[in-house]
């Protein structure tokens, strides 16, 4: 072989380079090609976006449901009396209590309230002198 490409003419081998090069160019714009991973997804959206659409539904359903999994409970039925009953029915009252009072308290703080803004809105800014 040593032989034969120094026979070869200078000429010849630049020719030859020149050819390696662009077969070594075209091959590596084709891994490029294939190794764009974002342009095939694209295309392949486009080409048939219902598949896309079903699996991105799917994967969000999945998603949800591992989010969302209730965790589990446990009761201790002996804990149930009057304590729990209690609790509720004050909780109730006070919740009961709150609301009477907010109602009849309702005209007094809207007067209040009234007031205050009466007192902002008579004052006016001071314009420019002249005016």
């Amino acid at each position: 072989m040593a032989k034969k490409s120094r026979n070869k003419s200078k000429v010849e081998l630049t020719q030859q380079i020149a050819r390696s090069r662009e077969d070594l160019t075209l091959r590596l714009n084709r891994v490029r090609e294939e190794a764009d991973l974002s342009k095939k997804i694209r295309r392949s959206v486009r080409r048939e976006p219902v598949p896309w659409i079903v699996g991105a539904i799917a994967v969000g359903l999945i998603i949800t449901g591992i989010v969302t999994r209730k965790k589990k409970v446990i009761v201790d039925a002996t804990r149930r009396g009057s304590k729990t009953k209690s609790a509720l029915l004050e909780t109730g009252l006070v919740l009961g209590v709150l609301r009477i009072a907010a109602t009849l308290l309702k005209p007094v703080v809207m007067k209040f309230v009234e007031d205050k803004f009466r007192g902002y809105a008579s004052r006016r800014p001071p314009g420019p002198k002249g005016f």
